[in-house]
C-alpha cells in the first residue's frame, strides 16, 4: 500500500468535503423550491449562499494544494502578497480603514439587536446576529491582510 503525504491527505479531505457541500446545497435548494413560506425560503437562501461560498473556499484551497503537489500554478489557486509593488501602501491604508469600519459596524449591529429583539419573533435579532458574525469574519480577514501587507 502506497503511503500518501499529509498534503495529499488534506487535498483528499478537501475533495470529499467539496462533494458533501455540493450534496447539502442541492438538498437545501430542493427544500427552498418546495417551501411556500417566504421567511423559511429567505432564511434557507442565506444558508445556501454561505454553502456556495464554502464550496468556493474549499475548491480554491484544493486547487492551491493540487498545484503545490504537481508543481504547477492553478488559475484559481490562493497565491499572493508577493506581487504588490506600488499599490502596497495604498492597499494597506484602505484595508486598515475597512477594518475600522467593520468594528464600528459590529457595535452598531449590537445596538440594533437590543432595539429590535422583540420584533417579528426575534427574526431581526437573528439576522443582525448573523451580520455581526459576518463582520467579525470580515475584520479577521482584514486584520490578516494588514499583517501580511506589513510583512511584505
Amino acid at each position: 500500500m502506497e503511503k500518501i503525504s499529509a498534503v495529499e491527505r488534506l487535498a483528499n479531505q478537501f475533495t470529499n468535503h467539496e462533494s458533501q457541500e455540493a450534496r447539502f446545497t442541492k438538498r437545501y435548494k430542493e427544500v427552498v423550491k418546495k417551501s411556500k413560506d417566504p421567511l423559511v425560503t429567505f432564511l434557507l437562501q442565506l444558508i445556501i449562499t454561505d454553502e456556495e461560498k464554502h464550496h468556493a473556499f474549499i475548491h480554491a484551497m484544493n486547487s492551491t494544494l493540487t498545484g503545490d503537489l504537481r508543481w504547477t500554478r492553478q488559475q484559481d489557486a490562493l497565491m499572493g502578497f508577493n506581487e504588490l509593488g506600488a499599490e502596497k501602501d495604498a492597499l494597506l491604508s484602505l484595508t486598515e480603514e475597512f477594518l475600522e469600519l467593520e468594528k464600528k459596524g459590529i457595535k452598531e449591529y449590537k445596538e440594533l439587536i437590543k432595539a429590535s429583539k422583540e420584533y417579528h419573533h426575534g427574526v431581526f435579532a437573528l439576522l443582525l446576529s448573523s451580520m455581526i458574525h459576518d463582520s467579525e469574519k470580515h475584520a479577521e480577514i482584514l486584520a490578516f491582510i494588514v499583517e501580511k501587507l506589513k510583512e511584505a
